[in-house]
């Protein structure tokens, strides 16, 4: 084996307060890879579906993936898994940045978590083990900024650290899991820090000084720099490079694609150039960040320098943020956007779940369903940034009627609110849509309705190959219709198929738009380890990650049923670039279906199971 990852996990028992250290066979990586691949694997052969996501028993995972800190192009993508509180079945995010590299050099793969611990405790993980340190001077004290500079004096300066805010504390269930303090990358989906928070598990600090050893490391290098210098010259490249994701925010709207007035508006064409990433490059642009290993280099960071907010500097907000604080809740004050923006960092909160359950809280509030004396001063009008702020201040610390309401995500706000709000609570098995709408591209119908997750727009990325990004050794190169249903289910299977590799590789989806494809992972897999991938190798494994995932989701009572779009997503847009269009979405998913081999009600066939070695 080579010492491109380590093969060395540990489990954590918090309430015993025990770390063992367990060896992962090679061929267990090359059947599962690592990231969410390995995760899911063991989480498959040990679930109990009977553990609620905060019982002491159920396990929480950080896994990185199988490049995750070699020179690879982005290889720094940590995985956290495990039952999600929000929405009951498999649950998974992951995050960029440097923890996951870090671990990586200290000599381990991954942690499994169980337990909870008696009083708040962070861990201090390097080559030597595990040490369980007190953390109560932190919990209830500390947001996730302030917990770094705090473990950084504690631990070792240079440490990597991994931590929740008032969020997970307060078991807030669209609460994520932060990563890096300021330069803040946020496993933000699934409420995997209310996990943490439920086992009093704090934080996790790391450092490590490994080195690693490739199987073919000029060879790999060289090719890995062939890969970085074209990348860098794409034009979809410069434009993250340049504006982050926020850039596009313009385009979508015209497209139809951006979600506006919590998904039941058309236009919005000049609320979108007032936040869009160019108009955030002109006014409040102080600097450009990245990731480990990283060519692209799209974190955008602000500055205010006058006016209310003078002297914040922050982590710009990012498309999905803007989407669904900004033109969702048809808010165009770019500074309340950045500031809520920043706080949802501080508290580790999922700005796709805080925005969108915000906008379901005004039409709620628009409709009379949702009383003024229900929410606790704020007024919830539409385009009011100040309500946004203090929402998402009452969210994180559960604060109020509102606040409680608000932190258990949309369908529960929906169905405690109850009087017709459901019809516009728009999420998929309870996690709430991200700001790319299946009725722009409609591919994303069938991604959304049958994501391992809930709605996950990085299940599939299918609207890429709508939009026209080339993805030519899958078979894309232009010319898709993107308002037809017509082998749009294929556009799934084969991007969900591809995309279930990259987490557990521990590789940004951002390069995909640069043209890195099966044959440049299976060059970086075959030179780094010595494996032997081909082109179709990638096919198989996916398709293997993706059906585990699934039968995750069947033990928990996922049916053909479920793998649908909420009833708002169903009624067509009045204008913009999508005005009319509305997928048939159960088209897509029985011809997604017989594609993946699975019955009427969504169960993975025995005939495909074996043929995927999961049987």
């Amino acid at each position: 084996m080579t010492e491109v990852y380590t093969g060395k996990i540990i489990r954590i028992d918090l309430t015993a307060r025990t770390a063992q250290v367990q060896s992962i066979p090679e061929e267990i990586y090359e059947t599962y890879l690592l990231g969410s691949g390995l995760a899911a694997k063991l989480f498959y052969d040990e679930m109990d579906p009977s553990l609620d996501a905060f019982d002491p028993r159920a396990p929480l995972y950080f896994f990185n993936g199988l490049l995750t800190g070699t020179g690879a192009t982005t290889a720094n993508r940590i995985s956290v898994c495990g039952r999600s509180p929000l929405t009951g079945i498999w649950g998974e995010a992951n995050a960029g940045g440097y923890w996951g590299p870090e671990l990586r050099f200290a000599g381990y793969d991954g942690l499994v978590i169980s337990g909870r611990s008696e009083t708040p405790v962070y861990l201090w993980i390097t080559e030597k083990g595990v040490e369980f340190r007190d953390a109560s001077h932190l919990w209830g004290q500390a947001d996730s900024y302030q917990t770094l500079d705090a473990l950084q004096k504690e631990c070792d300066p240079k440490c990597r650290v991994t931590c929740i805010g008032p969020g997970g504390e307060n078991r807030v269930l669209i609460a994520g899991v932060a990563f890096d303090g300021r330069e803040t990358r946020m496993a933000g989906r699934c409420g995997l820090g209310a996990v943490m928070g439920s086992k009093h598990l704090k934080a996790i600090a790391v450092r490590g000084k490994q080195k690693i050893a490739y199987h073919d490391k000029g060879a790999f290098l060289k090719y890995v720099q062939s890969v970085n210098d074209p990348l860098r010259d794409n034009g979809y490249i410069i434009s993250l490079n340049k504006f982050g994701t926020a850039g596009g925010v313009a385009f979508t709207e015209r497209t139809g694609d951006i979600p506006i007035r919590n998904w039941a508006g058309g236009n919005w064409a000049e609320g979108a150039q007032k936040i869009q990433g160019q108009t955030i490059r002109e006014k409040y642009y102080s600097e450009t960040t990245r990731c480990f290993a990283c060519p692209i280099a799209c974190t955008q960071h602000v500055e205010f320098k006058e006016g209310e907010h003078a002297g914040l500097h922050a982590h710009g907000p990012e498309y999905e943020t803007l989407g669904l604080m900004g033109a969702n809740c048809l808010i165009d004050d770019l500074e309340a956007i950045a500031v809520a923006n920043d706080l949802c960092n501080r508290y580790g909160l999922d700005t796709i779940s805080v925005g969108s359950t915000i906008a379901f809280a005004m039409e709620a509030y628009e409709k009379g369903i949702l009383a003024p004396d229900q929410c606790d001063g704020i007024d919830l009008t539409w385009g009011n940034g100040k309500a946004l702020v203090q929402a998402v201040e009452a969210i994180a610390f559960r604060r109020g009627a509102l606040g409680n309401l608000l932190a258990d995500g949309t369908r529960k706000a929906a169905a405690k609110l109850g009087r017709g709000a459901s019809e516009f609570a728009v999420h998929v098995k309870g996690l709430e849509v991200p700001a790319h709408d299946p009725r722009a591209f409609v591919s994303m119908a069938s991604n959304y309705a049958t994501s391992a997750r809930g709605a996950c727009h990085l299940e599939s990325l299918g609207y890429w190959p709508e939009l026209g990004i080339p993805f030519k050794e899958l078979g894309y190169a232009g010319g898709i219709d993107p308002h037809t249903d017509e082998n749009k289910a294929a556009i799934t299977f084969t991007m969900q198929n591809f995309q279930s590799l990259m987490n557990p590789l521990g590789l940004c989806k951002f390069t995909n738009k640069g043209s890195v494809g099966p044959e440049i992972l299976s060059r970086y897999v075959n030179l780094a380890l010595g494996w032997q991938w081909d082109v179709e190798t990638w096919q198989h494994i996916g398709e293997r990650l993706f059906n585990l995932k699934r039968l995750i989701n069947v033990r928990y009572g996922v049916t053909a049923a479920d793998d649908d779009l909420p009833p708002r997503l169903k009624q067509a847009r009045p204008s913009g670039g999508a005005a009319g269009v509305v997928p048939d979405v159960k088209r897509q998913v029985q011809e997604l279906y017989a594609l993946r081999g699975w019955n009427a009600e969504g169960v993975p066939g025995e005939a495909r199971l074996r043929r995927l070695d999961l049987a």
